[in-house]
């Protein structure tokens, strides 16, 4: 999707279930474009263009699970989209995305477009509607540390010097709301000193 990227550029690999949108593709230019604003390169995960042609559904994945990684390996840092997705926590993928980004040393930044802490979206869950096969129960602890996600990804992202915007996105476009997204994409640009020659 993108040109080849300017390595005087910081490089950014943009996680989220925007993957999985009925036009993934228009949702990773649009936050490339963003980065490009801003004097950033964005590594949006479909970036790898993959030929999945003949390979059964296992190697399919284990293609795209590497190319990903690979795409990691050669960002600078992340921007996580930890908006909630499928249930009561943001995308696993996602989640795994981040702790490699952190275990390789790199700045984690994330957003979410709900502002509702964790523990409150949990209770809600739990009172409501319950998936088959969901091995919670009301004697399990729900944990509560007024954050916006599991502890182990907001203290991921605050250990690496990076950092979380919680902002109410739009409820018809959870996931296609980009303004939180643009003030990680400026916290970012801050955090590698992008000047606006660089942009």
């Amino acid at each position: 999707m993108a040109d080849v990227p300017d390595r005087k550029r910081p490089r950014v690999y943009l996680a989220g279930p925007e993957v999985f949108l009925p036009d993934p593709m228009a949702a990773g230019r649009a936050k490339v474009a963003l980065c490009a604003a801003a004097g950033l390169d964005g590594l949006f995960p479909l970036d790898a263009a993959l030929d999945l042609s003949g390979l059964d559904k296992h190697r399919q994945a284990r293609s795209i699970a590497m190319a990903n990684e690979g795409l990691m390996r050669s960002a600078d840092c992340i921007i996580a989209n930890l908006t909630p997705f499928r249930g009561v926590s943001m995308d696993s993928g996602t989640a795994f995305e981040v702790g490699f980004m952190r275990a390789l040393g790199r700045p984690v930044f994330g957003y979410t477009n709900v502002v509702e802490d964790f523990a409150v979206r949990a209770r809600a869950y739990r009172a409501g509607a319950r998936i088959a096969g969901d091995c919670d129960r009301a004697d399990i602890e729900v944990e509560d540390f007024d954050l916006a996600e599991n502890l182990m990804i907001t203290e991921a992202i605050g250990a690496s010097g990076g950092g979380l915007v919680r902002r109410a996105g739009r409820h018809d476009a959870l996931l296609e709301d980009l303004t939180a997204f643009e003030k990680s994409v400026e916290a970012v640009a801050a955090y590698f000193e992008v000047r606006p020659s660089q942009a």
